[in-house]
Protein backbone atom coordinates (compact mmCIF):
# COMPACT_ATOMS: atom_id res chain seq x y z
CA UNK A 1 0.00 0.00 0.00
CA UNK A 2 1.37 3.16 -0.92
CA UNK A 3 1.74 5.78 1.89
CA UNK A 4 -0.03 9.21 2.05
CA UNK A 5 1.60 11.44 -0.30
CA UNK A 6 4.06 8.64 -1.97
CA UNK A 7 3.88 8.06 -5.28
CA UNK A 8 6.23 5.55 -7.09
CA UNK A 9 7.44 7.43 -10.40
CA UNK A 10 9.31 5.54 -13.45
CA UNK A 11 10.77 8.62 -15.41
CA UNK A 12 11.24 8.56 -18.85
CA UNK A 13 15.06 8.42 -19.98
CA UNK A 14 17.33 9.03 -23.20
CA UNK A 15 17.36 5.11 -24.32
CA UNK A 16 17.33 2.28 -22.24
CA UNK A 17 20.62 1.62 -19.67
CA UNK A 18 22.95 -0.48 -20.91
CA UNK A 19 23.34 -4.09 -19.89
CA UNK A 20 26.03 -6.13 -18.36
CA UNK A 21 25.38 -9.50 -17.43
CA UNK A 22 25.13 -10.31 -13.69
CA UNK A 23 28.00 -11.48 -11.74
CA UNK A 24 27.00 -14.41 -9.22
CA UNK A 25 28.28 -13.44 -5.86
CA UNK A 26 28.73 -9.33 -5.99
CA UNK A 27 27.87 -7.69 -3.02
CA UNK A 28 26.35 -4.04 -2.68
CA UNK A 29 28.43 -1.99 -0.16
CA UNK A 30 26.87 0.68 2.67
CA UNK A 31 28.12 4.51 3.18
CA UNK A 32 27.20 7.37 4.62
CA UNK A 33 27.00 10.86 3.38
CA UNK A 34 27.04 13.60 5.67
CA UNK A 35 26.59 17.28 5.79
CA UNK A 36 26.69 17.49 9.52
CA UNK A 37 24.10 20.52 9.05
CA UNK A 38 24.29 22.44 12.34
CA UNK A 39 21.83 21.91 14.94
CA UNK A 40 20.18 24.06 18.27
CA UNK A 41 23.14 22.51 20.37
CA UNK A 42 26.91 23.01 20.61
CA UNK A 43 28.97 22.02 17.63
CA UNK A 44 31.04 19.45 20.10
CA UNK A 45 27.99 17.82 20.87
CA UNK A 46 26.99 16.93 17.43
CA UNK A 47 30.54 15.82 16.60
CA UNK A 48 30.80 13.03 19.24
CA UNK A 49 27.04 12.04 18.59
CA UNK A 50 28.36 11.41 15.20
CA UNK A 51 31.65 9.53 15.72
CA UNK A 52 28.98 7.20 17.86
CA UNK A 53 27.13 6.72 14.34
CA UNK A 54 30.19 6.28 12.63
CA UNK A 55 30.93 3.56 15.10
CA UNK A 56 27.75 2.06 14.33
CA UNK A 57 28.08 2.10 10.97
CA UNK A 58 31.31 0.74 11.07
CA UNK A 59 29.86 -2.32 12.85
CA UNK A 60 26.87 -3.17 10.50
CA UNK A 61 29.29 -3.59 8.22
CA UNK A 62 29.24 -0.18 6.70
CA UNK A 63 32.44 0.93 3.79
CA UNK A 64 32.70 4.20 3.86
CA UNK A 65 31.80 7.51 5.52
CA UNK A 66 31.86 10.83 3.44
CA UNK A 67 31.61 14.29 4.99
CA UNK A 68 30.97 17.52 2.45
CA UNK A 69 32.72 20.54 2.14
CA UNK A 70 30.56 24.00 2.53
CA UNK A 71 31.18 27.63 3.90
CA UNK A 72 29.53 30.15 5.61
CA UNK A 73 26.54 27.85 6.18
CA UNK A 74 24.75 26.07 8.61
CA UNK A 75 24.31 23.13 5.80
CA UNK A 76 27.99 22.42 7.12
CA UNK A 77 29.92 21.87 10.03
CA UNK A 78 32.89 20.67 8.58
CA UNK A 79 34.39 23.49 6.36
CA UNK A 80 38.03 21.50 7.05
CA UNK A 81 37.12 17.91 6.79
CA UNK A 82 40.32 16.66 7.02
CA UNK A 83 40.28 18.16 10.72
CA UNK A 84 36.85 16.70 11.29
CA UNK A 85 38.55 13.09 9.67
CA UNK A 86 41.38 12.88 11.39
CA UNK A 87 39.62 13.00 14.76
CA UNK A 88 37.28 10.33 13.08
CA UNK A 89 40.17 7.95 12.32
CA UNK A 90 41.22 7.89 15.75
CA UNK A 91 37.52 6.71 16.75
CA UNK A 92 36.91 4.12 14.50
CA UNK A 93 39.34 0.96 13.12
CA UNK A 94 37.73 -0.36 9.84
CA UNK A 95 35.48 2.19 8.07
CA UNK A 96 36.66 4.02 5.11
CA UNK A 97 36.85 8.07 6.18
CA UNK A 98 36.68 10.49 2.96
CA UNK A 99 34.93 13.79 1.77
CA UNK A 100 32.18 14.25 -1.68
CA UNK A 101 33.53 16.44 -2.19
CA UNK A 102 37.18 18.32 -1.71
CA UNK A 103 36.54 22.01 -3.15
CA UNK A 104 39.80 22.02 -4.76
CA UNK A 105 39.57 25.39 -6.10
CA UNK A 106 39.55 26.70 -2.79
CA UNK A 107 42.76 25.39 -1.66
CA UNK A 108 46.58 25.60 -1.94
CA UNK A 109 46.87 22.10 -3.51
CA UNK A 110 49.73 21.15 -1.91
CA UNK A 111 48.96 22.48 1.89
CA UNK A 112 45.64 19.72 0.88
CA UNK A 113 48.19 16.86 -0.23
CA UNK A 114 50.31 16.97 3.19
CA UNK A 115 46.87 17.36 4.98
CA UNK A 116 45.56 14.15 3.32
CA UNK A 117 48.82 12.24 3.38
CA UNK A 118 48.49 12.79 7.61
CA UNK A 119 45.09 11.72 7.10
CA UNK A 120 46.13 8.79 5.82
CA UNK A 121 48.42 8.03 8.31
CA UNK A 122 46.80 8.57 11.25
CA UNK A 123 43.20 6.73 9.63
CA UNK A 124 46.27 3.99 8.87
CA UNK A 125 45.11 3.76 5.12
CA UNK A 126 41.79 4.62 5.20
CA UNK A 127 41.33 8.10 3.71
CA UNK A 128 39.34 8.28 0.42
CA UNK A 129 39.55 11.63 -1.52
CA UNK A 130 36.59 12.93 -3.48
CA UNK A 131 37.26 16.04 -5.51
CA UNK A 132 34.96 18.28 -7.48
CA UNK A 133 34.83 22.27 -8.36
CA UNK A 134 31.80 23.70 -6.16
CA UNK A 135 28.53 25.09 -7.51
CA UNK A 136 28.00 28.08 -4.65
CA UNK A 137 29.45 31.38 -6.23
CA UNK A 138 28.52 32.93 -2.37
CA UNK A 139 31.06 30.44 -0.81
CA UNK A 140 33.69 31.24 -3.42
CA UNK A 141 33.17 35.11 -2.92
CA UNK A 142 33.29 34.94 0.83
CA UNK A 143 36.67 32.64 -0.08
CA UNK A 144 38.24 35.30 -1.73
CA UNK A 145 38.26 33.17 -5.08
CA UNK A 146 36.98 33.94 -8.61
CA UNK A 147 33.91 31.44 -9.02
CA UNK A 148 34.10 31.83 -13.10
CA UNK A 149 37.49 30.53 -12.69
CA UNK A 150 36.46 26.97 -10.77
CA UNK A 151 36.54 24.94 -13.65
CA UNK A 152 39.85 25.60 -14.55
CA UNK A 153 41.40 25.45 -11.44
CA UNK A 154 40.21 22.36 -10.42
CA UNK A 155 41.51 21.03 -13.10
CA UNK A 156 44.91 22.23 -12.37
CA UNK A 157 44.19 21.89 -9.24
CA UNK A 158 43.52 17.66 -9.36
CA UNK A 159 46.51 17.63 -11.46
CA UNK A 160 48.76 19.03 -8.63
CA UNK A 161 47.27 16.74 -6.30
CA UNK A 162 47.65 13.90 -8.71
CA UNK A 163 51.66 14.70 -9.08
CA UNK A 164 52.50 15.28 -5.69
CA UNK A 165 50.73 12.27 -3.87
CA UNK A 166 52.72 9.78 -6.32
CA UNK A 167 56.16 12.10 -7.20
CA UNK A 168 59.32 12.87 -5.16
CA UNK A 169 59.07 16.15 -6.09
CA UNK A 170 56.60 18.52 -6.97
CA UNK A 171 57.20 20.56 -10.74
CA UNK A 172 54.07 22.22 -11.66
CA UNK A 173 53.92 25.65 -14.07
CA UNK A 174 50.72 26.71 -14.59
CA UNK A 175 48.01 29.36 -14.74
CA UNK A 176 46.99 28.93 -10.88
CA UNK A 177 49.91 26.94 -9.02
CA UNK A 178 53.39 27.15 -9.45
CA UNK A 179 55.60 25.19 -7.79
CA UNK A 180 59.43 24.27 -8.79
CA UNK A 181 61.25 21.65 -7.10
CA UNK A 182 59.41 20.71 -3.70
CA UNK A 183 60.24 17.99 -2.27
CA UNK A 184 57.76 15.35 -1.03
CA UNK A 185 58.76 14.71 2.14
CA UNK A 186 54.87 13.70 3.25
CA UNK A 187 53.80 10.37 1.32
CA UNK A 188 50.40 8.79 1.03
CA UNK A 189 50.55 5.20 3.29
CA UNK A 190 48.19 3.79 0.24
CA UNK A 191 50.37 3.79 -2.93
CA UNK A 192 50.57 4.72 -5.47
CA UNK A 193 47.53 7.14 -3.68
CA UNK A 194 44.50 6.90 -1.46
CA UNK A 195 41.25 6.17 -4.53
CA UNK A 196 39.63 9.15 -5.75
CA UNK A 197 36.04 10.13 -5.95
CA UNK A 198 34.07 11.92 -8.53
CA UNK A 199 30.59 13.20 -8.85
CA UNK A 200 28.75 12.09 -12.17
CA UNK A 201 25.53 13.80 -12.21
CA UNK A 202 26.50 16.45 -15.00
CA UNK A 203 26.27 15.43 -18.97
CA UNK A 204 30.03 14.13 -19.34
CA UNK A 205 30.60 14.15 -15.86
CA UNK A 206 31.71 10.42 -16.39
CA UNK A 207 34.07 11.03 -18.48
CA UNK A 208 36.60 12.00 -15.95
CA UNK A 209 36.25 9.61 -13.68
CA UNK A 210 36.36 6.91 -16.40
CA UNK A 211 39.86 7.99 -17.73
CA UNK A 212 41.60 9.03 -14.46
CA UNK A 213 39.84 5.78 -12.75
CA UNK A 214 37.96 7.21 -10.10
CA UNK A 215 35.10 5.81 -8.28
CA UNK A 216 31.42 7.11 -9.13
CA UNK A 217 29.00 8.61 -7.01
CA UNK A 218 25.61 10.72 -7.97
CA UNK A 219 22.19 11.83 -6.80
CA UNK A 220 18.80 13.30 -8.01
CA UNK A 221 15.83 11.61 -9.27
CA UNK A 222 15.62 7.91 -9.91
CA UNK A 223 15.78 7.94 -13.61
CA UNK A 224 18.42 10.29 -13.84
CA UNK A 225 20.72 8.12 -11.40
CA UNK A 226 20.10 5.15 -13.56
CA UNK A 227 21.00 7.30 -16.95
CA UNK A 228 24.02 8.56 -15.01
CA UNK A 229 25.02 4.94 -13.86
CA UNK A 230 24.74 3.45 -17.40
CA UNK A 231 27.17 6.41 -18.99
CA UNK A 232 29.74 5.98 -16.29
CA UNK A 233 29.90 2.29 -17.09
CA UNK A 234 29.59 2.65 -20.57
CA UNK A 235 32.64 5.15 -20.33
CA UNK A 236 34.81 3.16 -18.24
CA UNK A 237 34.75 0.40 -20.30
CA UNK A 238 35.88 2.85 -23.29
CA UNK A 239 38.88 3.87 -21.07
CA UNK A 240 39.88 0.41 -19.94
CA UNK A 241 43.60 1.15 -21.66
CA UNK A 242 44.11 4.63 -20.88
CA UNK A 243 47.67 5.17 -19.18
CA UNK A 244 45.74 7.02 -16.33
CA UNK A 245 43.27 4.80 -15.51
CA UNK A 246 46.05 1.42 -15.67
CA UNK A 247 48.08 3.86 -13.17
CA UNK A 248 44.68 4.18 -10.75
CA UNK A 249 44.52 1.87 -7.41
CA UNK A 250 40.58 1.81 -8.15
CA UNK A 251 40.16 -1.34 -10.93
CA UNK A 252 36.57 -2.28 -10.22
CA UNK A 253 35.34 1.09 -9.34
CA UNK A 254 32.17 1.52 -6.57
CA UNK A 255 29.07 3.45 -8.01
CA UNK A 256 27.50 5.19 -5.66
CA UNK A 257 23.83 6.38 -5.50
CA UNK A 258 23.16 8.89 -2.15
CA UNK A 259 19.76 8.43 -0.62
CA UNK A 260 18.50 10.15 2.44
CA UNK A 261 16.85 7.95 4.67
CA UNK A 262 14.91 7.49 7.62
CA UNK A 263 13.56 4.47 8.97
CA UNK A 264 11.05 4.20 12.09
CA UNK A 265 8.67 1.09 12.90
CA UNK A 266 6.21 2.37 11.43
CA UNK A 267 5.29 4.47 8.21
CA UNK A 268 3.18 7.12 10.18
CA UNK A 269 6.01 7.74 12.77
CA UNK A 270 8.49 7.89 10.40
CA UNK A 271 6.85 10.51 8.18
CA UNK A 272 5.46 12.29 11.42
CA UNK A 273 9.56 12.35 12.24
CA UNK A 274 11.32 13.06 9.04
CA UNK A 275 8.89 15.59 7.29
CA UNK A 276 10.02 18.54 9.54
CA UNK A 277 13.60 17.27 9.76
CA UNK A 278 14.00 17.30 5.91
CA UNK A 279 12.34 20.69 5.55
CA UNK A 280 14.86 22.10 8.40
CA UNK A 281 17.77 20.51 6.22
CA UNK A 282 16.13 21.56 2.80
CA UNK A 283 16.42 25.19 4.12
CA UNK A 284 19.40 24.80 4.94
CA UNK A 285 20.59 23.92 2.13
CA UNK A 286 19.08 26.88 0.10
CA UNK A 287 20.58 29.21 3.47
CA UNK A 288 23.29 30.93 1.32
CA UNK A 289 20.90 31.88 -1.81
CA UNK A 290 18.07 32.56 0.18
CA UNK A 291 20.26 35.47 1.96
CA UNK A 292 21.94 36.75 -1.60
CA UNK A 293 18.35 36.59 -2.93
CA UNK A 294 19.27 34.70 -5.99
CA UNK A 295 17.93 31.54 -7.11
CA UNK A 296 19.45 28.56 -6.46
CA UNK A 297 20.57 25.88 -9.09
CA UNK A 298 20.14 22.83 -6.53
CA UNK A 299 17.96 20.28 -7.81
CA UNK A 300 17.35 18.01 -5.29
CA UNK A 301 13.18 19.12 -4.13
CA UNK A 302 12.35 20.63 -1.34
CA UNK A 303 9.04 19.49 -1.04
CA UNK A 304 9.28 16.47 1.39
CA UNK A 305 6.35 14.78 -0.80
CA UNK A 306 8.15 15.42 -4.31
CA UNK A 307 11.20 14.23 -2.50
CA UNK A 308 9.42 10.83 -2.17
CA UNK A 309 7.88 10.84 -5.40
CA UNK A 310 11.96 11.48 -7.14
CA UNK A 311 13.03 8.73 -4.66
CA UNK A 312 16.38 10.92 -3.71
CA UNK A 313 14.55 10.58 -0.08
CA UNK A 314 13.19 7.33 1.14
CA UNK A 315 10.90 7.52 4.26
CA UNK A 316 9.10 4.76 5.98
CA UNK A 317 8.87 1.53 7.86
CA UNK A 318 11.00 -1.34 7.23
CA UNK A 319 9.00 -2.41 4.81
CA UNK A 320 8.63 0.71 2.78
CA UNK A 321 12.24 1.27 2.75
CA UNK A 322 13.12 -2.25 1.64
CA UNK A 323 10.47 -2.52 -1.43
CA UNK A 324 11.94 1.29 -2.49
CA UNK A 325 15.66 0.38 -2.04
CA UNK A 326 15.48 -2.96 -3.53
CA UNK A 327 13.19 -1.53 -6.71
CA UNK A 328 16.13 1.57 -6.95
CA UNK A 329 18.94 -1.22 -6.72
CA UNK A 330 17.39 -2.94 -9.60
CA UNK A 331 16.43 -0.36 -11.76
CA UNK A 332 19.80 2.16 -11.28
CA UNK A 333 22.29 -0.97 -11.14
CA UNK A 334 24.59 0.90 -8.38
CA UNK A 335 26.84 -0.94 -6.32
CA UNK A 336 27.01 1.19 -3.53
CA UNK A 337 24.29 2.27 -1.72
CA UNK A 338 25.45 5.76 -0.04
CA UNK A 339 23.17 6.92 2.70
CA UNK A 340 21.98 10.47 4.15
CA UNK A 341 20.83 9.18 7.90
CA UNK A 342 21.40 12.18 9.97
CA UNK A 343 19.54 15.34 8.83
CA UNK A 344 18.00 18.59 9.93
CA UNK A 345 16.09 18.15 13.40
CA UNK A 346 16.57 14.26 13.53
CA UNK A 347 17.81 13.23 17.08
CA UNK A 348 20.80 11.67 18.00
CA UNK A 349 18.56 8.27 19.25
CA UNK A 350 16.41 8.75 16.20
CA UNK A 351 19.26 8.43 13.93
CA UNK A 352 20.74 5.33 15.58
CA UNK A 353 17.03 3.88 15.89
CA UNK A 354 16.95 4.49 11.92
CA UNK A 355 20.62 2.87 11.17
CA UNK A 356 19.44 -0.22 13.39
CA UNK A 357 16.21 -1.02 11.45
CA UNK A 358 18.14 -0.84 8.17
CA UNK A 359 20.86 -2.76 9.81
CA UNK A 360 17.92 -5.47 11.26
CA UNK A 361 15.25 -5.31 8.52
CA UNK A 362 16.21 -3.31 5.02
CA UNK A 363 20.03 -4.57 4.45
CA UNK A 364 19.37 -8.33 3.95
CA UNK A 365 17.20 -7.69 1.65
CA UNK A 366 19.53 -5.56 -0.40
CA UNK A 367 21.89 -7.86 0.00
CA UNK A 368 20.40 -10.58 -1.33
CA UNK A 369 19.44 -8.47 -4.27
CA UNK A 370 22.94 -7.78 -4.67
CA UNK A 371 24.03 -11.40 -5.37
CA UNK A 372 21.50 -11.92 -7.75
CA UNK A 373 21.68 -9.13 -10.01
CA UNK A 374 24.63 -7.04 -9.44
CA UNK A 375 27.28 -6.07 -12.18
CA UNK A 376 30.66 -5.11 -12.36
CA UNK A 377 31.75 -3.16 -14.71
CA UNK A 378 35.74 -4.12 -15.67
Amino acid sequence: METPGFRRVHGETDGPPARFPATIGAVMKYGIFDYIDRRDEPLGRTFADRFTLIQAAEEAGFTGYHVTEHHVTPLSGTPSPTVFLAAAARETRRIRLGTLLFLLPLYNPLRLIQELCMVDALSDGRLDVGVGRGISPHEFAAMGVAFDAAEEMFAEAFEVLRQGLTSDVLDHAGRHYTYSDVPMAMRPVQRPHPPFWYGIRTEGGHERPARYGMNAVTLGPTPSVTKAIARFKVAWRAHAGDPLRLASPVKDPLIGAVRAMFVADTDREAERIAWPAYKRWSESLEWLWARAGTESPISIPHDFAEARRQGTLVVGSPDTVRRELTAQAGECRFNYLVLQLAFGSLTHAQEMRSLALFEAEVKPALDALATETMETVS
